[in-house]
């Protein structure tokens, strides 16, 4: 029997749905790549929810499924299932539906379906003080010379225009025995950067008295391990103290993707957001004084319910005032099931596409003076990819770079001299250091 999955979402679905493939490897079945040739028995889809449109591309692909492959199996799976168990579960081109909580009784759903013909919904709730679901560690990436470890889950911020805290359930995390042990295999596997991943990261260890720089500091010391990668932080959570650890640490890499949402008090209070601008700044301060050429990255929301044109100019402002080396910037889309959604002030579309192009404008000209800064400089370069174009890679503060040499470095480290911007590509060029 042969499967294929999908993947729409996050790093934390990217990580589970290699450990799903993992699963149904080890049970006899043949994984497959996905693609519309099909050529295969079944097909995994896993959804993300974070807007309405993640909704809508989902159920996109499953009729495109069901049409284009009318005897294969079709799962639904992950967090829109978790989220909204009625609409996913009424979706009649899905045989077989569950959510994000037990990832492991995917298979078994499957083969009641295809044992039986009868379609198999079954959604689990999530419930208060459920632990971390311990799924087979991913050993396998692929053509990825960085291994992504999933060592949280779940949120319980409850921000206002998030429906995330619902379709992940509380905070749990991987125990430090299990966590160790992960790391170690990579590290035997061959992998010199791990990526610490969760929906929640800066949450890690906090229903057992854990905090996020221990499993940081478990990473850093483990023997074979270069390069200690983190996922997005919450920066009313991470503090001096675990900045310095980092820092100590030795390996931690200089890239920061510190969630901001809004450079506008006004607007961050409407979002219950936790923290303030001079909060913010405080911590990107603090970085830079311990990792200096840090890339401070983020995430960057236009058009809340009541933001003004004022509000806006003030984030943008703040924004130039930080100095990100990369923004992703969205506009704000109204999701059932938020605080949000039924708020006053709800802009109109257009309005919200045009302050999203000025940010976007003003982000582009801070990503540029970013890369500029680093022509000159001497980076250890992780290589990726190869071709006719030279050899690619990232830096610790995860800069493309593209060095054109013919010889193969995939999965390399080594020192690169940075000449300057590449043209047209977004990445720094560069010549390998004597």
């Amino acid at each position: 029997m042969k499967i294929a999955f999908y993947t729409f979402g996050c790093k934390v679905n990217q990580y589970e749905t290699q450990a799903l493939r993992q699963q149904f490897a080890a049970q006899g079945w043949e994984v497959l790549e996905f693609d519309h040739q099909g050529g295969w028995d079944a097909v995994v889809v896993n959804s993300c929810t974070v807007t309405a449109e993640g909704d809508r591309k989902t159920r996109q692909l499953l009729r495109r499924l069901r049409r284009e492959h009318p005897g294969a199996a079709i799962c639904l799976t992950g967090c829109f299932p978790q989220a909204f168990p009625g609409p996913a579960s009424a979706i009649q081109e899905a045989d077989v539906v569950t959510g994000s909580k037990d990832r492991r009784g995917l298979s078994d759903a499957l083969d009641r379906f295809l044992s039986t013909g009868e379609r198999v919904v079954d959604i689990r709730p999530h419930q208060p003080g459920e632990g971390f679901e311990a799924i087979a560690p991913v050993r396998e990436f692929g053509r990825r010379t960085r291994a992504f470890v999933k060592i949280e889950d779940g949120c319980e911020n409850f921000c206002a225009y998030c429906i995330i805290p619902t379709a992940r359930g509380p905070v749990r995390s991987k125990p430090m025995a299990a966590l160790q042990s992960e790391l170690e295999a990579l590290a035997r596997s061959g992998y010199q950067e791990v990526v610490l991943a969760g929906i929640n990261l800066s949450a890690y260890g906090r229903e057992w008295g854990g905090r996020l720089i221990d499993a940081i500091e478990a990473a850093a010391a483990t023997p074979g391990l270069r390069r200690v990668r983190l996922g997005s932080l919450e920066p009313d959570v991470i503090g001096p103290e675990d900045f310095s650890r980092m820092a100590a640490a030795g390996k931690v890499c200089p890239q920061f993707h510190l969630s901001l949402q809004a450079g506008c008090d006004a607007t961050l209070k409407r979002m219950g957001r936790r923290y303030d601008t001079a909060h913010y700044l405080s911590s990107v301060e603090e970085i830079r004084r311990r990792f200096p050429q840090a890339a401070i990255t983020t995430d960057l929301m236009v058009g809340f319910p009541g933001e003004t044109e004022g509000d806006f100019l003030e984030s943008v402002a703040f924004a130039r005032k930080v100095g990100f080396a990369k923004i992703h910037v969205f506009p704000y889309s109204p999701r059932p099931g938020t605080v949000a959604a039924g708020m006053a002030g709800q802009l109109p579309p257009e309005e919200k596409r045009r302050r999203a192009a000025e940010l976007i404008a003003a982000g582009e000209v801070l990503r540029r003076e970013f890369l500029e800064g680093m022509a000159g400089t001497t980076q250890e370069v992780l290589f990726e990819e190869g071709g006719p174009g030279g050899q690619e890679g990232y830096t610790a503060n995860y800069t493309p770079v593209v060095v054109p040499e013919i010889q193969d470095l995939r999965g390399r480290m080594e020192r690169v001299v940075i000449d300057g911007l590449a043209p047209g590509e977004g990445q720094l060029l560069g010549h390998l250091a004597e």
